[in-house]
């Protein structure tokens, strides 16, 4: 089966206006933010503008407890397109109002223009996340939230630039506002203009009764998530996600300052540097996952995250501090490379961390209540970024650490947290011992793959091709998998952690076994519509094992009307049925075809040699 490619679906109308919509949404959210603190902090007195910005974050976070919660109850009772295409023309109407507060310098309607973009974001967040699942098919989700990403801190990344220089040096009524002014409104008509071009997605929930009271409204949900341990752990760590980069972020301009001795440039070569990372890393996720939707590369991530942290704070600390030096003298200074390449490592393991995690929120989410839960999730965020904010003024304010040190802390706690998720949710684990079968224990590759149905029941038989048959399978299938294996395969240590914790208990028979509780429960995972394999053949030498496999057979032959043939063999070009497992390499490379369903008494009463010769 060819490899997606996510690029594609920059030209598709079912992503591209959304992609548009939200990239020019965070544009112009960052370009005003970071105009506003720019002109704060260069045109007020030090105490006052310290003051103001503290204040002007705080007004930042506040719309995400208010508007978040009832954002996720709209986005689930009416059509989200229809709300993307409301929020995009009152984006049209905040920017006019945020230039002539900008221009004119009315620091109360700066502060009302950035609670209305932060309300802006916070109600968009949700409706964009849960649109891309119904716009998307689930093997494009992993690509498309990848993109999706990009496209936000491509936003982000050159509204701070361009709110940055076009708000640095000027003063009230210079042309540089005037320039910043005219940009945001012409990025705003724009994104409208692109928002009109999102196809209709007809609302899950219409009947939806919205609870007005945001607190009430975000307790019913934790309570809903908390019973769907997967999407409320990975709730929980993208949250952390977002403390830890929040922490990092925060500290650039101070650490660019006081620690590196560095001009004003180098904190956007820094900030350049992150957001390119997470782009890039976000990117990756498409690759390394296969289009699949799975926890196996966040684990890489988290410990991306702690070796680059680890990396970017022990540097720094040992950085030779420079006196207001430019860009060409920090380069030119040991150690500035190694700053700008951990930052980037840091900003690509976060992609990789990240993007995986809002997936499966998408996934794994009933599509009534998916908005909401997404919802939650912007709640717990924004809780986790202020909790960090207050704790790291008391660290660096009180405790006087410095800001090498915090970097160094975080690295640190996050190896606590992600191994506290990772035994909570030990999914986490046995999704990455997956993926690393299949791409370093074996390399796999696959054909016929869109055979297997999207829904409904089906019976697959695979050649047994070695112990870590199974394995390859949970990872290179696209949708979960119930093996209908013995007891004693079952029972192998790795094997049974793997099965235990997969997320799909497999059917496991006792030896001898006893063909009525086996028949009902072919039976019960049929009528609940489960992807099904068993393994004709199994190499056992017990006779036990051969009597239940033609037992097996037997009930197949009563209960299943067809049976698809799974074929896995060392080469991609080796003939069905001449499979030989002593022939594998340390790293083989694994070829798994999938061939047309037949009947299941003409695949049963035929040889086992002769089942699959008619891939």
């Amino acid at each position: 089966m060819a490899q997606h490619n996510q690029f594609a679906l920059l030209s598709k109308r079912r992503f591209l206006p959304l992609f548009l919509s939200l990239t020019s949404a965070a544009f112009n959210d960052n370009i005003f933010k970071n105009a506003l603190l720019v002109m704060l902090a260069f045109r007020l007195a030090e105490a006052e503008a310290n003051a103001l910005i503290n204040l002007a974050t705080g007004f930042y976070i506040l719309p995400y407890f208010l508007f978040s919660v009832t954002a996720g109850q709209l986005a689930d009772k009416y059509d989200k397109s229809r709300i993307i295409r409301i929020l995009k023309l009152a984006e049209i109407i905040i920017v006019v109002f945020g230039a002539y507060s900008l221009i004119y310098n009315n620091q109360v309607l700066n502060f009302v223009v950035l609670f209305l973009l932060a309300a802006h974001t916070a109600i968009f967040s949700p409706v964009q996340y849960a649109l891309l699942p119904q716009h998307l098919k689930r093997r494009e989700l992993m690509g498309g939230n990848g993109l999706a990403q990009m496209g936000s801190f491509a936003g982000v990344l050159s509204g701070t630039i361009a709110g940055t220089l076009l708000a640095g040096d000027t003063k009230p009524g210079e042309s540089g506002l005037a320039e910043l002014s005219v940009i945001m409104a012409m990025v705003a008509i724009l994104g409208y203009l692109a928002s009109r071009m999102i196809p209709p997605a007809t609302p899950p929930a219409p009947k939806l009764h919205i609870d007005w009271n945001p607190i009430s409204q975000a307790w019913r949900i934790l309570r809903l998530t908390m019973k769907n341990p997967s999407v409320f752990y990975a709730i929980l760590a993208c949250s952390w996600f977002w403390l830890v980069s929040s922490t990092y972020l925060a500290q650039v301009p101070s650490l660019t300052k006081n620690v590196l001795g560095a001009s004003e440039p180098v904190i956007t070569i820094i900030l350049c540097c992150l957001s390119i990372g997470v782009a890039t890393g976000s990117l990756m996720c498409e690759a390394l996952s296969r289009g699949r939707i799975t926890f196996g590369i966040v684990p890489i991530g988290a410990l991306g995250i702690t070796l680059a942290g680890l990396g970017l704070g022990i540097t720094v600390d040992q950085f030779e501090t420079l006196s207001g030096a430019s860009v060409t003298e920090y380069l030119r200074s040991d150690g500035a490379y190694a700053v700008l390449i951990y930052t980037t490592l840091l900003g690509i393991f976060g992609g990789i961390f990240i993007v995986p995690l809002y997936a499966i929120m998408q996934d794994r989410t009933d599509s009534t209540v998916r908005a909401q839960v997404l919802s939650l999730n912007n709640v717990l965020n924004a809780l986790f970024i202020a909790s960090i904010s207050v704790l790291s003024i008391f660290l660096l304010d009180v405790l006087k650490i410095t800001i090498p040190q915090l970097y160094i802390l975080m690295a640190v706690l996050n190896v606590v947290v992600m191994a506290f998720l990772f035994v909570k949710l030990p999914q986490f684990i046995v999704h990455l011992f997956l993926w690393l079968s299949s791409h370093l224990l074996a390399r796999t590759s696959y054909a016929h793959l869109d055979r297997i149905p999207k829904n409904g029941s089906v019976m697959l038989a695979c050649n047994p091709a070695g112990k870590l048959t199974s394995v390859l399978l949970m990872d290179s299938l696209p949708r979960s998998v119930r093996f209908i294996i013995p007891e004693f395969l079952y029972r192998a240590p790795l094997l049974h952690f793997i099965f235990k914790y997969y997320g799909t208990a497999p059917i496991v028979y006792e030896l001898p076994l006893k063909s009525v509780n086996l028949r009902s429960e072919i039976q019960q995972a049929q009528a609940d519509g489960d992807l099904l394999c068993f393994f004709p053949g199994l190499d056992a030498d017990s006779s036990q094992v051969h009597s239940a496999g033609a037992l097996l057979q037997a009930i197949l032959t009563d209960t299943v009307t067809s049976i698809t043939p799974l074929y896995l063999c060392e080469s991609p070009h080796e003939k069905p049925g001449s499979c030989n497992r002593s022939r594998f390499n340390f790293v083989p490379k694994i070829h798994i075809r999938v061939g047309r369903a037949l009947s299941a008494k003409d695949f049963i009463g035929s040889p086992l040699t002769d089942q699959y010769s008619k891939m």
